[in-house]
């Protein structure tokens, strides 16, 4: 098993609700192939640095996870065919990324705990 981070951007017009849905959908397809979740992050509302379908912001959202290979072509196809998914980037991590992702995860809990 491989690891994992993909971030992607949805539609600023969802609401709260409709963008947890969106999350937890694409949280479930990883769930269901075997995919072992690390870490989810909501960035929230952001300014894009570009105009995508004529739109200015987007909810970003990232999510870590260990999957197979296979893993990633069912869920890039979801975010595809997701018309609430405006961008999306997945990419494996290599021993330094993930090492850099877990110092900056532990780094964040320790100021949520102060």
């Amino acid at each position: 098993m491989n690891q994992y981070e993909t971030v992607f951007i949805l539609t600023p017009v969802l609401s709260d609700v409709q963008m947890k849905e969106a999350v937890e959908k694409f949280k479930g397809i990883l769930q269901a192939e075997g995919a072992e979740i690390i870490n989810e992050e909501n960035w929230g509302l952001k300014k894009l640095a570009y105009p995508i379908q004529k739109k200015s912001t987007g909810f970003y959202q990232l999510i870590e996870f260990n999957a197979d290979p296979t893993v990633i072509d069912k869920l890039e196809l979801n975010f595809r065919r997701d018309e609430r998914v405006i961008r999306f980037l997945t990419f494996k991590m290599d021993k330094y990324a993930a090492e850099y992702a877990a110092k900056r995860r532990s780094v964040k809990s320790s100021k949520k705990e102060d």
